[in-house]
C-alpha cells in the first residue's frame, strides 16, 4: 500500500482540455491566428500555461517576453473566468478518491497550472479531498524539475519508498524519476500508452478501479 499518492490535475484528475481549448482558441482568434484542435491541444498542454501560449503562435510570431504578455493579459484573464464552463471529473476518480481518503493515503496535486489557478479549481472540484496542492510558481522551474516536487513531499512528510506519482502524460513519469519516485501512468487523460511506456511508467493504468487496487495493495 502506498501512504501518499501525489495525483497531476489535468488529464489526471480533471477533464480540462475542452475549457483549455477554447481558451486558446480565443487567444487565436483575437490575433487572426489560425485556431486549433481539441486533440492538438493534448500536446500543447502538460509544460505550464506559458508554454501552452506559446505553441499557438505562429513562428513568425515566437518571442518568450510576447508570449508572457499574451498569457497575462489574454489567455488567463479568459481562462480564468471559463474554466468550469465543460471542465469535468473523470468518471469513476471522485468514488476512488473516497475509497483511498478512508484507506487513510494522505493525497496531493501537483500541477503546472499556475498557483493561483490550480488551487481554486481542485477545491471547486474535490471539496475537502486535498489538503495539498501545488502549481506552478513564477520563482521555481516546472515539471518535470523535481522542486516542487520535494517541497510539497517535505510539507505531507513523505517519503520516495512510500510516494506513488500518478499522471498521464511523459512530463509526469519523467517528474517521477526525477525525483525518485514509482510512476503511474494513466490512460483516460490526454496520452497515449505507448507514449508512457515509453518513457517508462512503472505502471499503467488503464481505469480507476485499477489505480485503486495498486495503491492500497
Amino acid at each position: 500500500m502506498y501512504q501518499y499518492v501525489i495525483f497531476d490535475l489535468d488529464g489526471t484528475l480533471l477533464n480540462t482540455i475542452d475549457d483549455l481549448a477554447d481558451a486558446g482558441n480565443h487567444v487565436c482568434k483575437l490575433h487572426g491566428w489560425p485556431t486549433h484542435t481539441v486533440e492538438e491541444y493534448k500536446y500543447f498542454v502538460g509544460n505550464g500555461i506559458q508554454k501552452l501560449v506559446e505553441r499557438l503562435f505562429p513562428e513568425k510570431c515566437r518571442d518568450l517576453e510576447y508570449a508572457k504578455s499574451v498569457m497575462d493579459q489574454e489567455f488567463t484573464p479568459y481562462y480564468d473566468a471559463h474554466k468550469e464552463d465543460k471542465t469535468a471529473p473523470y468518471a469513476g476518480i471522485p468514488q476512488l478518491l473516497e475509497h483511498l481518503k478512508a484507506a487513510g493515503v494522505s493525497m496531493a496535486v501537483l500541477s503546472n497550472k499556475g498557483h493561483a489557478l490550480a488551487r481554486p479549481v481542485v477545491e471547486h472540484y474535490y471539496p475537502g479531498v486535498f489538503p495539498y496542492v501545488q502549481g506552478a510558481l513564477p520563482d521555481c522551474p516546472t515539471k518535470p524539475d523535481p522542486t516542487l516536487l520535494h517541497r510539497l513531499m517535505a510539507e505531507m512528510g513523505a517519503t520516495r519508498g512510500n510516494t506513488l506519482f500518478v499522471g498521464d502524460s511523459n512530463v509526469d513519469i519523467r517528474t517521477a524519476r526525477n525525483g525518485n519516485l514509482t510512476s503511474c501512468g494513466v490512460l483516460w487523460g490526454f496520452r497515449t500508452r505507448k507514449e508512457l511506456e515509453d518513457e517508462g511508467a512503472d505502471f499503467i493504468a488503464e481505469n480507476p478501479e485499477q489505480l485503486e487496487k495498486l495503491i492500497l495493495s
